[in-house]
């Protein structure tokens, strides 16, 4: 891959082996990992609906005796 001047920013264009494991296609968001001083790792994002449809996945499946305190979760002490 190369670098190349993109406006005021830097950009490498993914090759082939790169995209198609990821499914990639033109608007996907991904991350890119700093895995060393010399390396990185490209991650595709989770996309609003996957995200969504793995939260409906957990509907309904917390134990029975599962209680939410809103003051504990936002305790900041």
């Amino acid at each position: 891959m190369q670098v190349s001047k993109w406006g005021n920013s830097l950009a490498i264009r993914l090759p082939a082996s790169v995209v198609e494991p990821l499914g990639l296609r033109e608007g996907d968001e991904i991350e890119v990992l700093i895995a060393d001083e010399r390396g990185f790792r490209v991650r595709k994002k989770t996309g609003r609906e996957a995200f969504i449809e793995r939260l409906r996945r957990f509907r309904g499946k917390l134990p029975a005796d599962f209680n939410f305190d809103r003051h504990e979760a936002n305790d900041r002490s």
